[in-house]
C-alpha cells in the first residue's frame, strides 16, 4: 500500500510541469477570447478606460443587433456560407480524385507531383495576386463569388491532396482488388471503397478548408467590391470611421464571426484531431 502511494506521488510530481504548461496554454488561448467577449458588451468610452476587464458600467447587449445591422451580416454571412460550402465541395472532389490517382494509379512522376503539392502549401498566395487580378478582370470573374471559390480551390487543394494521399497510401490493396474482381470501375472503387475508409481524412479536409474559406480576408477584399457579394470577413470595415473605430461594435461583430467556427470545432474536435494525426503518420 505504501509503495503504491509513493509511486502515485512520484507520478503526480512528474506530471506537474505538464499541467503548468497546459494551464499556460489554456490561459493564452482563452484570455483574448474573454477580452473580446467583455469588449463586445461595453460602450466605446468604457473600452478605452477598461480594455481588458469585464464591463463595470452596465452590459450593453445592444451592440449585437447594432453590429448585425451596420455590418450587413444578413448579406455577408450568406455570402460566406456560399463561399465556404462551395470551396469545401470543390476541394473534396479535386483533392479526392488527385490523391487517389497519386496513391493508387501509378501515375508517372507521382513522387515529383507530391513534392510539388508540398511546395505549393508553403508558397504565399500573394505572389500571384496581381497577375491573377488582371486575368480575373478580363474573364469577368471579379465581383463574382464563383471566381473567389475557384481561387480557394487552387489555394487549398495542394494541402488537401497531400493529406488524403497519406490516408490512401496506408490502405491495404486487398480491398480494392476485391472490388475490381467484382467488376467495379476505378470511380466505383474510389467512391464505395476508398472514400468510406478514409472519411476521417475527408472530414479533416472539409474542416480545414471551411475554416480557411470562412476566415479568408485578402482575396475576398481584393476580388469582391460590390456590397451584395462581400463576405463576413469584410464586415468589420463597417465600424471604421475617418477619426476612429467603434470598438464595442467591432468586438460584437468579431464575436458573431468567430462563434460559428468555435461551435463547429467544439462539436468536431475529436474527428479533426484524429484526422490530422492519422493522416500525418504516413507520407
Amino acid at each position: 500500500m505504501t509503495v503504491t502511494l509513493q509511486k502515485r506521488s512520484r507520478r503526480t510530481a512528474s506530471l506537474v510541469p505538464n499541467y503548468v504548461i497546459l494551464t499556460a496554454l489554456v490561459l493564452f488561448s482563452l484570455l483574448p477570447l474573454s477580452t473580446l467577449i467583455f469588449n463586445s458588451l461595453k460602450k466605446d468610452t468604457e473600452v478605452g478606460r477598461n480594455p481588458l476587464g469585464p464591463p463595470v458600467s452596465g452590459i450593453r447587449w445592444q451592440n449585437y443587433p447594432d453590429a448585425w445591422r451596420d455590418g450587413h451580416f444578413s448579406i455577408t454571412m450568406r455570402n460566406s456560407a456560399i463561399l465556404t460550402f462551395g470551396t469545401i465541395a470543390g476541394v473534396l472532389v479535386i483533392a479526392g480524385m488527385a490523391a487517389y490517382a497519386l496513391a493508387r494509379l501509378n501515375v508517372p512522376g507521382a513522387d515529383l507531383l507530391t513534392l510539388y503539392f508540398i511546395v505549393g502549401t508553403s508558397m504565399p498566395a500573394q505572389l500571384f495576386m496581381v497577375p491573377l487580378f488582371f486575368l480575373w478582370t478580363k474573364l469577368g470573374l471579379t465581383d463574382n463569388l464563383l471566381g473567389v471559390i475557384i481561387i480557394y480551390w487552387a489555394i487549398m487543394s495542394p494541402f488537401a491532396t497531400f493529406l488524403l494521399r497519406s490516408y490512401m497510401v496506408a490502405i491495404p490493396q486487398d480491398f480494392e482488388d476485391a472490388a475490381r474482381v467484382d467488376g467495379a470501375s476505378e470511380w466505383q472503387v474510389l467512391r464505395h471503397v476508398i472514400a468510406p475508409i478514409t472519411w476521417p481524412g475527408f472530414l479533416t479536409v472539409a474542416l480545414v478548408t471551411g475554416l480557411g474559406a470562412w476566415n479568408e480576408f485578402l482575396f475576398a477584399v481584393t476580388f469582391l467590391h460590390r456590397e451584395e457579394v462581400k463576405p463576413i470577413s469584410t464586415s468589420l470595415y463597417a465600424f471604421v470611421s475617418r477619426y476612429g473605430r467603434e470598438w464595442g461594435l467591432t468586438s460584437a461583430a468579431a464575436m458573431m464571426m468567430v462563434l460559428p467556427v468555435i461551435v463547429l470545432f467544439l462539436l468536431l474536435q475529436r474527428q479533426f484531431i484524429e484526422g490530422l494525426t492519422q493522416g500525418g503518420l504516413k507520407a
